[in-house]
């Protein structure tokens, strides 16, 4: 790559007497010929060396950088640096870099592409998931001439975070395969167990490589008339990891939930009638997360509905079914069928403070108020900005869970501690109520456990007497 003479100190001079954010330069100043090298046709079909036709030139906007879309507290999409990948955009899948021809670059930083997304042909085509696209795989061909109606219900096979999760493990994968010069979709068997030791020795969980796994099966070759995931070998390999590297979960809570509880009785989510619809909502949640023990797929599936919602007389209890249809993360489970029936706190006279954590309470008030706004017939929706009234995600479900016990431990003035997640309410509310003296049969039940040995092995905690 040749490089031009320096424009000089009186180039540099209208640089410093330039004001404001443009820079303009009363000349036009010589600038290279980029070159990249011919590695043939690509998927695209473009072919040639030169970055872009015509003399070569930059362009420097006067207008403001172009910034991503802001972070919506409510729990819309979420948003990296400027001109990064979006990670939390529900229509996130891999994207391909614009033709070397085209005649303006400035669309790439816009769709946040990286190099670490299409750094091989092989990596899944960019799209939107409403819109079916065919990627490189072993049902290419078959696919291909289908319709496109037919082609987005075999797509729906897998929900939507299952595809993107899929692309981004797919993606990590052809990118180790193309650094040795192997074709990652008719790669050999030993190839993808090389791949998954080098993620075991990273000390990647058996879980994780387990969905490594599943996401090479939906793009590979079968081998030996089996896919990846379903191959001995494979197979063998993912018991071994698991025995070698066995789940350790953790026996200490990571939050303190009295003092949580705590914070919910006080300002500012109380007074429940005026607080705001925000600190409502997170307060809400979190009181039906920890009086159900339900994960959040299984909150995201409780309805307003006459026939999914029902308050008692003087809103003494209510019952919470799942919406109609909704299949459960473990097909098994009862909660398919299960009544979630929950009982308003009594107002005591030792402790008249305790009503404020009745999650009835807190239902009723934030059913009553969502009223005028909600579009969806969900149970949470969005609190504000553009998706107002718009039913909630599972992720933003997750971030809401976080958010109501950071704000608990800001309210106390102290400071959150690291790593806490939304799916720890399951293990704080089930080891508080074990201690307490409820059944552990009645303790599954509620949570969704098929043995008692699901709770002993991977959510009982050492939690205090409230």
């Amino acid at each position: 790559m040749a490089t031009p003479p320096p424009g000089g100190s009186a180039d540099l001079e209208r640089v410093r007497r330039g004001s404001g954010r443009p820079v303009c330069l009363l000349r036009d100043l010589p600038l290279p010929v980029v070159l990249l090298p011919d590695r043939g046709n690509t998927r695209q079909g473009c072919t040639g060396t030169q970055l872009a036709p015509g003399p070569p030139q930059i362009c420097i906007s006067p207008s403001e950088p172009t910034c991503t879309d802001p972070v919506q507290s409510q729990g819309g999409r979420g948003a990296g640096p400027s001109g990064g990948s979006l990670l939390a955009h529900p229509d996130l899948v891999p994207r391909t870099h614009a033709p070397r021809d085209s005649p303006s670059l400035a669309h790439s930083s816009e769709e946040g592409s990286s190099d670490s997304e299409t750094g091989h042909p092989m990596a899944p085509a960019s799209g939107l998931l409403e819109t079916p696209c065919l990627v490189p795989g072993r049902d290419a061909e078959v696919l291909g001439d289908l319709p496109p109606e037919v082609l987005n219900t075999i797509t729906s096979a897998r929900a939507p975070s299952t595809r993107r999760v899929y692309a981004l493990k797919w993606n990590l994968f052809v990118e180790w395969c193309s650094s040795r010069r192997e074709d990652p979709r008719r790669c050999s068997i030993g190839s993808v167990l090389s791949f998954l030791q080098q993620g075991l020795e990273r000390r990647l969980s058996p879980s994780t490589l387990k969905v490594h796994a599943a996401a090479i099966s939906a793009y590979h070759d079968h081998i030996d008339g089996k896919t990846v995931g379903k191959h001995d070998l494979v197979v063998r390999f993912l018991r071994g990891a698991r025995r070698l590297n066995p789940p350790r979960p953790p026996s200490i809570p990571s939050w303190d939930l009295s003092l949580v509880l705590r914070a919910l009785q006080d300002a500012p989510f109380e007074p429940l009638q005026s607080a705001d619809l925000k600190l409502l909502s997170l307060k809400t949640l979190l009181l039906i997360a920890l009086a159900s023990i339900k994960r959040v797929g299984d909150l995201q599936a409780f309805s307003v509905d006459e026939s999914c919602l029902e308050f008692g007389p003087g809103d003494n209890h209510v019952v919470l079914r799942p919406r109609p249809g909704y299949v459960p993360k473990v097909p098994t489970t009862p909660f398919r069928d299960q009544v979630v029936n929950l009982q308003a706190l009594p107002l005591e006279e030792a402790d008249p403070a305790l009503a404020l954590l009745c999650p009835v309470r807190a239902l009723r008030m934030y059913v009553d108020r969502t009223q005028s706004i909600r579009t969806s017939d969900q149970h949470f929706v969005c609190y504000g900005g553009q998706q107002k009234g718009l039913a909630v995600s599972k992720q933003s479900l997750s971030r809401w869970i976080v958010d109501a016990i950071a704000l608990a431990y800001a309210s106390k003035g102290m400071q959150c501690p690291l790593g806490v997640r939304a799916h720890s309410t399951r293990g704080m509310a089930s080891s508080w109520a074990w201690s307490s003296g409820i059944a552990l049969q009645d303790i599954c039940m509620a949570a969704g456990w098929a043995s008692p040995s699901t709770f002993i092995r991977f959510y009982n905690l050492e939690v205090p007497a409230l």
